[in-house]
């Protein structure tokens, strides 16, 4: 996607060939700043501090950070530390690991002096990969929107409600649950987006407003219990989230306040989709409420707010009465019985076992 008519992807490779350059996403929405990972470590705090994010992106920054490792130290003991440092950065993102094992695979069989070139190609590949998913996440969630497009007078506008983001921000390039959004616009599809502010790191009021307001997309950011009113009125036709696990049953776990968008939208009749592509499902679990961990935060991120100020200074103030305790689970679960529909990169499947199965029988049947 791009910035001020700059192409960008949200990882890619120093112009020395080995450092790896992401974009700072605690910076956004006021600066636009990115960084350079130089070793694994900082690799591993780049995802635990959450300058990089979303599922399939810190998959990919998990990727590199083996990369780097194997230019430090390619012995088995530093491959096997540099997968436990990464492994132990965040819980609920099943990307993460899925991306540390298939490095793992790929390199284990080889030779200490051939790991760190293998590593680097083989971290670009799973980048590459993930825009091929999200480009095809993208044109499969066009044809909800054409569909109800189709059912509207002419030139009324799809309102489409989201939570947290699934942008490209989240994603190499693209992004999940915003990639139909973009298609649908650049189709001439005229849409409009409600964005939850999704407290409390506000990442739809600060970056997927950031995103749409930069690819032109009308959009309006409202407040996180904004939705279900929203959808009582009419004034949602539909939405779409991410997630960052998904069961082999259909369960997904998102950003914290999904459920109760979803639960806002099965009792008001409108469609509630997920987009992921195929890399999020664990397919080992297969009751998300019981099984999925569930990361527990800083309570800071509740307690303080980030804002410009009116001096044009980026600051932190206190929103909590003093002396009061917070609580910071990051996600939540949806059951798959509130889910419409799983919007993947092999076409729409019904948030179920069978219909899973069905679309991945290769991958359901190695579980």
């Amino acid at each position: 996607m791009k910035i001020n008519g700059q192409a960008y992807r949200t990882i890619w490779l120093a112009q020395d060939g080995w450092r790896v350059c992401v974009i700072d996403q605690t910076r956004l929405p006021f600066r636009f700043e990115t960084l350079t990972l130089g070793s694994t470590g900082q690799a591993a705090e780049a995802i635990r501090s959450m300058v990089v994010r979303g599922a399939p992106l810190i998959g990919a920054t998990a990727a590199y950070g083996v990369a780097l490792a194997m230019r430090e130290d390619p012995s088995d003991a530093g491959l096997e530390a540099a997968l436990a440092l990464l492994g132990a950065t965040r819980p609920t993102a099943v990307n993460l690991h899925w991306a540390l094992s298939r490095m793992r695979a790929r390199l284990i069989g080889l030779k200490a002096r051939s790991r760190a070139q293998a590593a680097y190609a083989e971290a670009a590949l799973l980048c590459d990969e993930d825009v091929a998913l999200c480009r095809a996440i993208g044109e499969h969630g066009l044809t909800v929107i054409s569909g109800i497009a189709a059912r509207k007078p002419a030139g009324e506008p799809i309102n489409i409600l989201t939570h947290c983001n699934a942008g490209w921000l989240a994603t190499v390039d693209w992004g999940t649950a915003l990639a139909p959004i973009y298609m649908a616009h650049d189709a001439g599809i005229p849409v409009h987006v409600w964005v939850d502010e999704t407290r409390p790191r506000n990442q739809g009021a600060a970056l997927t407003a950031y995103e749409l307001g930069g690819h032109g997309v009308p959009h309006t950011v409202i407040s996180d219990n904004a939705g279900g009113h929203l959808m009582q009125h009419g004034q949602v036709d539909m939405v779409i989230v991410g997630t960052d696990r998904t069961t082999a049953t259909g369960d997904v776990a998102n950003k914290i306040g999904t459920y109760l968008k979803a639960l806002a939208a099965h009792d008001n009749g409108v469609p509630f989709y997920v987009a992921l592509p195929s890399p999020t499902i664990d397919w080992s679990l297969r009751d998300g409420l019981r099984e999925i961990p569930i990361e527990e935060r800083s309570s800071r991120e509740v307690t303080h707010l980030s804002g410009l100020s009116e001096t044009g200074e980026v600051e932190q103030v206190r929103v909590v009465a003093p002396g009061s305790n917070a609580a910071n689970p990051a996600f939540d679960v949806t059951p798959a019985r509130l889910v419409t529909g799983l919007i993947t990169e092999r076409g729409i499947a019904p948030a179920s076992s069978e219909g899973l199965a069905k679309l991945f029988p290769d991958l359901a049947g190695a579980a």
